[in-house]
């Protein structure tokens, strides 16, 4: 769990610098052109971001599978049945965990099935919009340069 912690810091703190070059193009000296550069850094900082949220979620659903069947008192998985009234966790047989998206479902012996945690909801929203996000600014930044470049007077 702190190397998942640890990860997602160091993805956090590339996402805020790259946010800083993104600001410091409001700065006088910036380069030219400077909407390239712009919708490049914009587009660095937001992949930096979905790595970091993706990668707490990623280290969250592995720290559930690791505490399942880890010695005693650990069948079911301890994230289905720690913070839950006895009613909810009355008749779990297994839990079913994804990587993509990140999900940890507990399953009880009727077939229900009921979220050990409801953050990877906004975790995978927010790494879906974020990584969208990041690729839209990438390809804008490239059209941007082409346009640029078509525009450009040819040298003879």
């Amino acid at each position: 769990m702190l190397v998942g912690l640890g990860l997602a810091a160091v993805c956090a703190v590339a996402a805020l610098v790259a946010a800083a070059g993104a600001v410091a193009m409001a700065l006088p000296g910036r380069p030219e052109p400077w909407s390239v550069h712009l919708m490049r850094r914009a587009a660095a900082a937001a992949a930096w971001a979905a790595a970091a949220v993706y990668s707490l979620g990623l280290f969250a659903v592995l720290d559930s599978e690791s505490a399942f069947n880890d010695g005693a008192n650990s069948v079911p998985a301890p994230a289905c049945r720690d913070g839950f009234d006895p009613a909810t966790v009355e008749g779990l047989s297994h839990h079913r965990s994804s990587y993509l998206p990140l999900r940890f479902d507990c399953v009880r012996e009727d077939g229900s099935v009921y979220a050990s945690d409801p953050d990877y909801g906004w975790m995978n929203g927010a790494t879906a919009v974020l990584a969208l996000s990041a690729a839209l600014l990438a390809i804008g930044a490239g059209g941007a340069s082409e346009l640029r470049a078509r525009r450009a007077p040819v040298a003879s």
